[in-house]
């Protein structure tokens, strides 16, 4: 066990500030990783806040961050795919029991015993696991990747959950060439949607309620962009979509858009409204369409995400912060005052 640098929240109601958390000692499986950036996802202040109490209740001190990007500082005598000193990245989880069907096919984000990277219960030091506000951490081989080295490494970290958050679905439908695909919502998992979709090489619609969003989302990769308040520019798209992938957290009209979808479409959600949709059986039933939800990805397809990223030049575009400054990150997160991801430069930890 050593001593790591970090920012952590003691209680729901205090800021995030200097602290000092436990790490493991490397075993045989594990890297060890001096973090360089850390993206900020919503998710994260959702923690931090212990708003989601009612289903995973923080344990403080928490120190939050899955979108974690650095180098190799150390391996155990097992390790393979690493060593000391190539680019490394960690996402959402950290671990997972490597034996259920789900982890057999490399989709350890359905396993029923999966870790998460921080605020989860911690089987090799007790309490819980500490995320990436670090200056390092130590996880097992397998849930470790690669980076390619072409890629700048702040605008990297956020696709270790905003951009396989919005890569897996596509990847799952098909998403490509000859298809029509639609985006609600320009925001951290939206803009990436659009640069993913254009990449895959389909024709890309944004939907959106902010016509000022209209230039930035022609150059985030959308072919065109639809007012979602404007019935006549809905209604020009019905019955018209292979895929949609709804970004969007708040309330709003599913309904609306599952009229957009042709025979056989899909729907699928990334977003979390807090409230229920009230779904038409009828724009299921007419057009076979379906409904579904996503979340992150397994760790092969997290390194084929990546591997496409490095292949077609994509990135978060990201506003890069000292760790200092993270209380502010969180305030503006709140207003949307972000385009469109936050990554702390963790660099800064050492000042």
């Amino acid at each position: 066990m050593y001593n790591a640098k970090a920012y952590a929240a003691t209680s729901e109601t205090s800021p995030l500030s200097p602290a000092t958390i436990a790490r493991r000692e490397l075993t045989e499986t594990d890297v060890q990783i001096e973090i360089l950036y850390c993206g900020i996802c919503h998710s994260d202040l959702h923690q931090v806040r212990n708003e989601w109490s009612g289903v995973m209740p923080t344990v403080y001190p928490c120190v939050p961050g899955h979108e974690i990007v650095g180098r190799v500082t150390g391996v155990g005598s097992a390790v393979t795919k690493f060593k000391v000193g190539d680019l490394a990245a960690v996402g959402c989880m950290v671990d997972s029991d490597g034996v259920c069907p789900e982890c057999q096919q490399s989709m350890e984000q359905f396993c029923p015993n999966f870790t998460l990277t921080y605020n989860f219960p911690d089987k090799h030091l007790g309490g819980v696991t500490y995320g990436g506000y670090s200056d390092s951490i130590v996880v097992t081989e397998r849930f470790v990747f690669k980076v390619p080295a072409n890629l700048d490494l702040a605008g990297a970290a956020p696709l270790l959950c905003a951009g396989i958050t919005t890569f897996s679905p596509m990847h799952h439908w098909g998403v490509g060439a000859g298809k029509k695909v639609g985006i609600v919502g320009l925001g951290g998992l939206g803009h990436m949607g659009l640069k993913f979709a254009h990449a895959l090489g389909a024709h890309v619609v944004l939907f959106t309620t902010s016509p000022g969003k209209k230039e930035d989302a022609l150059r985030l990769g959308a072919d065109e962009v639809v007012i979602s308040r404007n019935a006549d520019e809905m209604a020009k798209h019905a019955f018209s979509f292979d895929f949609i992938l709804d970004a969007v957290s708040a309330d709003h009209d599913i309904n609306a858009l599952l009229g957009l979808l042709r025979r056989d479409g899909n729907l699928t959600l990334v977003g979390a409204p807090e409230k229920p949709f009230p779904v038409s059986a009828f724009n299921l039933i007419m057009g076979r369409r379906s409904l579904s939800g996503s979340p992150i990805g397994g760790t092969a397809e997290t390194q084929e995400m990546l591997d496409f990223c490095g292949a077609h030049g994509i990135t978060a575009d990201v506003e890069v912060i000292p760790v200092q400054k993270v209380n502010e990150a969180y305030d503006r997160l709140l207003k949307q005052d972000v385009k469109y991801r936050f990554v702390i430069d963790m660099a800064s930890l050492k000042g």
